[in-house]
């Protein structure tokens, strides 16, 4: 009833608190900022919330006069970095919505007063962009598809979207929640233990009664997760295993789908070496009609051509980091951006001691 009874359509224009936290983004704060200083039609503020950065984050955030910049607070125990600096930049804010956005995103022109828009049409609490992944090195465009395939098979934006549905999703790349809901379900407080906030946080909204607007926005936002393959491995380590509950079988399954194509190709060209044709044909038109199951899973990622001709590389790299992240949290830790995490308890911890800017 809370949400319901809130959710009357205003006729103010709502005010945009945009807040980004930033551990070590020296490399992408700036063409971030600089993409959403450049934003109209809305009115907007900037908090850039700087999480124990050791590099130069803190003075590229400091040379915009319109950001806000903040030190989030030591992180309490049990919380997860990214949980307790946002949650420390929502409680100085002053916005009717919060956009909680990634450092390494790049805003399109005018996408902040348009996703408003759209999430006051839908009637949305949380409205969440999965953004165009940018890609590219090898490592980049063989897995990232890979993991955007299953993402979309696994998290439907359809029945994420349909308040009849409990299926819950959300990217934490672009965040754009009423304050409200958002106050309503404790905010990151009660999410503070968890390393998959944005998913969690989409639930907790949904289970309460409010409503998810959820689709592909890569004409709103785009961005690079990864650089290098190791950001690529210790990113997607912390994340699989939380997002694809049977991780094991899944890895099984791909590398699998990988050992029958690879097979397939080799058995046909072994077969046409030798001059055994009608063998060859047969490999052949199962290897097509494997790659071709394949490629319609990857096609639904929103990658190019190029990406999408390398995916394949990727199944047997996107198996195995499956595998490593199930065995990290097994261990009962994982390590994101220099902090170790163990794994997740149960029941929500207390909220941070708020503290001065």
């Amino acid at each position: 009833m809370a949400f319901r009874k809130r959710i009357r359509r205003s006729y103010q224009r709502p005010i945009v608190s945009v807040i980004i936290p930033a551990r070590n983004e020296e490399a992408c704060l700036e063409a971030c900022l600089e993409s959403i200083v450049e934003q109209d039609g809305i009115p907007f503020e900037i908090i850039v919330v700087d999480d124990g950065s050791t590099d130069g984050t803190r003075k590229i955030a400091e040379s915009f006069s319109a950001v806000r910049v903040m030190s989030a607070p030591p992180l309490p125990e049990g919380w997860c970095g990214k949980s307790n600096a946002v949650a420390f930049g929502a409680r100085h804010a002053r916005g009717d919505w919060f956009l909680f956005t990634d450092a390494d995103t790049f805003h399109k022109p005018g996408s902040l007063a348009r996703a408003v828009g759209e999430a006051e049409k839908h009637g949305a609490d949380l409205l969440s962009y999965s953004p165009e992944q940018v890609v590219k090195s090898f490592w980049e465009r063989a897995v990232m598809p890979v993991v955007f395939a299953e993402l979309a098979e696994t998290f439907k934006p359809r029945e994420v979207s349909d308040p009849r549905s409990p299926a819950a999703a959300a990217n934490g790349q672009y965040l754009l929640v009423r304050r409200h809901a958002y106050e309503l379900i404790g905010g990151h407080a009660s999410i503070a233990h968890t390393l998959l906030e944005d998913v969690d946080l989409a639930r907790s909204i949904k289970e309460a009664g409010g409503r998810l607007h959820f689709r592909y926005g890569g004409e709103m936002v785009k961005t690079r997760m990864y650089r290098n393959f190791r950001q690529l491995r210790e990113g997607w380590t912390k994340n699989l295993a939380l997002l694809f509950p049977d991780a094991r079988q899944l890895a099984a399954q791909r590398m699998l789908e990988f050992a029958w194509i690879a097979a397939a190709l080799a058995c046909g060209t072994a077969a046409a070496f030798f001059q055994r044709f009608f063998i060859a044909a047969g490999f052949t038109a199962l290897a097509v009609a494997l790659w071709t199951k394949f490629l319609g899973r990857i096609r639904k990622a929103h990658f190019g051509a190029f990406s999408e001709s390398l995916a394949i590389f990727g199944l047997p790299i996107f198996a195995w980091l499956l595998r490593r992240s199930v065995n990290s949290y097994a261990k009962g830790a994982v390590t994101w951006k220099g902090r170790s995490y163990p794994a997740p308890p149960e029941e929500p911890v207390t909220k941070p001691v708020a503290e001065k800017v």
